[in-house]
């Protein structure tokens, strides 16, 4: 069966070697374990707590796919700094029948060194790319200001979007923004592959819902994440919650 989404599956193909700190990364053993995972919606969550791998799970996906490992396009080669892991080297990724004519890969940690480049290409190139950006440069903007800067005039459709905590950079009512350019893009045929910790995020309707934990991966409905049951039960028992947790 052929799928329409730009990324329909991956597993982890190869063994990584005695001594490779990702042989003990929790998201490494269970894909081991599991054999291979499929993506069935157009937008997929990864959650969990830190250091589970979500992060290094979804740059070598980006990777994997012709992404700059700091972030850009399939087009940007800058390297600021070689710290990403070699995750994709052990991965195989099927492709979908369609192929994107779009894309971006978004790490909310680079997303300064990302700024910078399009400032360095708009300068080189005959052609100015700040108008695709929203026509100033990034750095004059808020880090959130300039983050939907870029999903509203570069995002175009038909693309495959990777991101990795986006939230970082966004207040709640700006997350609520985001979720609306998110459903104008999937409109568009797009795919999101996204890691978060938002639980604003992740209640995009009919999305795909990952959570990875020490014990495993699982496909968890939204409600039953520990991210929104955490938030619920704080946002209702606030006083109660921090009596509990800053009792002498």
């Amino acid at each position: 069966m052929f799928s329409e989404l730009y990324i329909s599956e991956f597993r982890l193909s190869r063994e990584i070697p005695k001594g490779n700190y990702l042989r003990d990364l929790p998201v490494c053993r269970h894909l081991k374990e599991r054999g291979s995972l499929l993506f069935s919606k157009p937008v997929t969550f990864f959650v969990g707590e830190n250091g589970v791998g979500k992060s290094t799970l979804v740059e070598a996906l980006a990777v994997s796919m012709g992404f700059n490992p700091e972030g850009g396009t399939i087009n940007f080669r800058f390297s600021t700094r070689d710290s990403h892991s070699d995750l994709d080297r052990y991965l195989t990724v099927a492709k979908g029948i369609r192929r994107p004519c779009d894309g971006f890969f978004l790490r909310a940690e680079s997303f300064y060194n990302v700024a910078s480049n399009i400032d360095e290409l708009d300068k080189a190139s005959p052609a100015p790319l700040l108008p695709s950006y929203g026509g100033v440069s990034l750095h004059k903007r808020s880090h959130g200001e300039s983050f939907l800067a870029l999903v509203e005039h570069r995002f175009g459709g038909n693309g495959l979007y990777i991101l990795d905590e986006p939230e970082a950079a966004l207040s709640p009512m700006r997350q609520l923004e985001f979720l609306c350019h998110m459903d104008r893009l999937v409109k568009q045929n797009s795919q999101f592959i996204i890691s978060t910790h938002s639980p604003i995020l992740m209640a995009f309707p009919d999305a795909e819902v990952w959570e990875l934990s020490q014990k495993g991966i699982a496909s968890v409905p939204y409600q039953e994440t520990e991210h929104y049951k955490t938030a619920k039960n704080f946002l209702d028992y606030p006083e109660r919650m921090l009596k509990v947790l800053l009792a002498e």
